[in-house]
């Protein structure tokens, strides 16, 4: 495995922004923090950065969020590096212990005492200087709020070799800020703390005249990617393997039953953990009862086979669910970016193939991985 290295840079207190905030006789009670920094990784033209920032309303009157600026903390301009407003940020924002308000302004209103998430991407052209840090400026009705400086290196980023091999691969669910994906939209409390191990994870579907599957849709086998295999990413180490699970029947919504409860053992299905070295893990879910070949402790190169693609645990159809975190236990880490060394790829709305190096895949990009034709 290669890695791209890149410069953890701890969060500093800056200087205010000139323009920053009218002057207040007391500071507004909100605290902005994120929990966990993000590394930019490059996709196309852009490189990205996924992150969450979280509010938290000390204060005993509800607060209306206006505005939302992520700037440079190293510049002395204003200029933001993003700016998101109201019909943005009801898309971005998600209160804690309450359904989401019918009316967009009620989902912008941070009630006293209440906690939220917003859920950040920002995109910067590669050709552009990418700020080392950022700060974070929130704007209520009449007052404005700096803070939230974070690094934009927190790790390195590995470079891997594909988890599938073959033509038509579409990246479902993955890496984009759309409120529907439920990877990115997948924060958990475990263990008494907030995390988001799927930050970064792909469902891999494999499809063919945008289907992704031909005949019986209740069939497994009837899945382009049904029984397909899975392979190594990495030289690295097995150190979790879980077989024998039943496939589920494919359906969707209320169509959907599974052949054992889901609960956080039995979610992901038949599993493995590879241990990819410098405390990155790549986890694989929802495998074929009975394909995997490897044991814990087992050593593996890039490229081997190791199971093959199935429908068990919290699987609606077969795909294989891909992620790369900070912990060898299921769920218990966090989502972390990676690069893979070499594809082809198309975006959903079109249809020539565009050579990718080291690049991480976006939601519905159908890739295309080894020399194998699209057709």
């Amino acid at each position: 495995m290669a890695l791209v290295a890149l410069d953890s840079l701890p969060a500093q207190t800056s200087q205010p922004h000139q323009e920053a905030a009218e002057p207040s006789l007391w500071p507004v009670p909100l605290e902005m923090r994120v929990p966990f920094a993000p590394t930019a990784f490059p996709s196309g033209a852009h490189s990205y950065l996924l992150y969450e920032l979280y509010l938290t309303n000390f204060g005993p009157v509800p607060l209306p969020v206006r505005r939302l600026e992520v700037l440079d903390a190293n510049a002395e301009s204003t200029q933001p590096l993003a700016t998101f407003l109201p019909a943005q940020l009801t898309t971005m924002l998600q209160l804690s212990g309450v359904p989401t308000p019918a009316a967009p302004a009620d989902r912008l209103l941070l009630g006293a005492g209440q906690t939220a998430i917003v859920f950040i991407s920002v995109a910067v052209d590669r050709q552009a200087r990418l700020p080392t840090r950022l700060v974070h400026r929130l704007r209520t009705e009449d007052v404005a709020v700096e803070g939230a400086i974070i690094g934009t290196r927190h790790t390195v980023l590995p470079v891997l070799g594909p988890p599938v091999d073959g033509a038509g691969w579409l990246a479902a669910d993955g890496p984009s800020n759309d409120p529907d994906n439920h990877h990115r939209r997948g924060v958990l409390l475990l263990g008494g703390q907030a995390v988001d191990s799927r930050r970064y994870a792909i469902d891999w579907k494999q499809v063919r005249d945008g289907a992704s599957f031909a005949g019986d849709a209740r069939d497994v086998r009837a899945y382009q990617c049904y029984g397909k295999d899975v392979l190594a990413v990495a030289n690295g180490r097995v150190v979790a393997a879980r077989d024998g699970l039943p496939d589920n029947i494919p359906g969707h919504g209320v169509s959907f039953h599974p052949a054992v409860p889901i609960t956080l053992q039995t979610v992901a299905g038949n599993s493995l953990v590879l241990d990819l070295g410098g405390g990155h893990f790549a986890h694989y879910m929802h495998l074929q009862p009975g394909s995997v070949r490897v044991k814990a402790g087992d050593r593996v190169r890039r490229g081997q086979p190791l199971a093959r693609i199935g429908n068990s645990g919290d699987a609606r159809e077969p795909h294989l669910h891909f992620e790369v975190t900070t912990s060898a236990t299921l769920l218990r880490g966090e989502g972390v970016p990676y690069l893979i060394d070499r594809y082809r790829c198309q975006m959903a709305s079109e249809e020539s193939l565009e050579p990718r190096r080291q690049e991480l895949p976006l939601q519905d990009y159908i890739v295309v991985f080894g020399k194998e034709s699209p057709n």
